[in-house]
């Protein structure tokens, strides 16, 4: 276990996931020609915020999180909603994961776009965090009417197998105010473009927005900027089904408010929502979503 006083970062180590999908599929083949080992698995998962209180008590679903991640084997995974003490609680469920974040209040206050990854595989070379307002380096501020303070974390990576780096964002829009979400749209758009980088980059996140019906989804894809990986990749697996269910189970619908959008050298295999559960439990009241992506 580390820890950054200076960024006030959390970081926990971690454990071996099996290589199975949470469905029960098999996991994604890599491009033909490409090795296996430069395959890479990226999920979005809102965690949704520990809670003592039933139903859905987190002390009921963290053992179906933990299965459900198990099985799917993501190599990075950008989660939302997180608070600390259940973040630690997952870290130590999965311990071949590390972690960085940062409470969107400051510290460990608040909940966090906390960032998972394979300790053995993957390198971060350099994270920062900022927050969706009009004063984006003001820890917890916040500008345009939302009463949840919003923020990014973001890690540039890099892969120990193949060399290569890469940027994964993560996000959490505000799930109240519209012109919030446009705003923070905007906002990360401009962010990712003063990268001036050719690396590929992957933004995760729960949008509160349903993709292709919403203008921040048009913000962040306008004019190719980035792509959505539901529609890039090769196959869709599994139900086509809403990624927000509030604890009821699949309804079908390409309602989708959680995304995984690509920008650079990011092909996409196959992607899926996944709709794990035990005996009707599901670890979250979303449902995550993973993509089989190759670095080009």
């Amino acid at each position: 276990m580390r820890r950054s006083a200076e960024f006030g970062i959390r970081v926990v180590a971690g454990a071996a996931l099996a290589a199975a999908w949470c469905a029960g599929a098999e996991p994604g083949a890599p491009e033909p020609g490409a090795p296996a080992s430069e395959a890479l698995r990226v999920m979005t998962f809102n965690l949704r915020y520990a809670s003592a209180t039933g139903p859905n008590a987190w002390p009921d679903r963290r053992p179906v999180m933990r299965d459900c991640i198990r099985a799917a084997a993501p190599d990075i995974i950008g989660t939302q909603e997180g608070v600390y003490a259940q973040l630690k609680d997952l870290a130590a469920d999965l311990p071949e994961y590390e972690w960085i974040g940062l409470g969107r209040e400051g510290g460990s206050r608040g909940e966090f776009m906390a960032v998972f990854f394979r300790a053995e595989r993957f390198e971060p070379l350099a994270f920062d965090h900022f927050w969706l307002s009009d004063t984006p380096e003001v820890i917890a501020s916040s500008s345009w009417g939302n009463t949840c303070r919003r923020m990014v974390t973001w890690v540039r990576f890099k892969d120990r197998r193949t060399g290569r780096e890469f940027h994964v964002w993560n996000t959490h829009l505000d799930h109240e105010v519209q012109a919030a979400r446009e705003k923070a749209a905007a906002l990360i758009r401009q962010r990712i473009e003063a990268l001036g980088t050719a690396l590929p980059l992957i933004l995760l996140g729960d949008f509160n927005a349903a993709a292709g019906a919403n203008k921040a989804y048009d913000i962040l894809l306008e004019g190719d900027f980035l792509a959505d990986a539901w529609k890039t990749a090769a196959e869709r697996r599994g139900e086509v089904v809403k990624t927000f269910h509030g604890f009821r189970g699949p309804s079908a619908g390409d309602d989708r408010i959680d995304w995984i959008l690509t920008r650079g050298g990011v092909r996409v295999g196959a992607v899926e929502i996944l709709t794990f559960n035990r005996d009707g439990q599901y670890p979250s009241d979303h449902f995550p979503v993973v993509a089989d992506v190759l670095l080009k």
